[in-house]
């Protein structure tokens, strides 16, 4: 087994911090079923399924979405 430093996260220039992001997921993705939820996101889910079963919602493309973001971060 080997040990490995790791900077202090302000340390860390943001090449490093997306780097280290990208090694903690893959190791987290190896079993989603380990990785519990917060009650929270249940929670949110249920919001938005109820708005849309109400019409306070719907869905649009992903082309539609992506002109969204474009006219709000202009």
């Amino acid at each position: 087994m080997t040990v490995q430093t790791i900077p202090d996260i302000e340390d860390m220039t943001p090449i490093q911090r997306v780097e280290l992001m990208e090694a903690l997921w893959k190791v987290m993705v190896r079993n989603p079923e380990d990785i519990e939820s917060p009650a929270w996101h249940g929670e949110v889910l249920k919001q938005r399924e109820e708005s849309l079963k109400n019409g306070t919602d719907k869905f649009i493309s992903l082309d539609e979405a992506e002109a969204h973001i474009r006219r709000r971060t202009r």
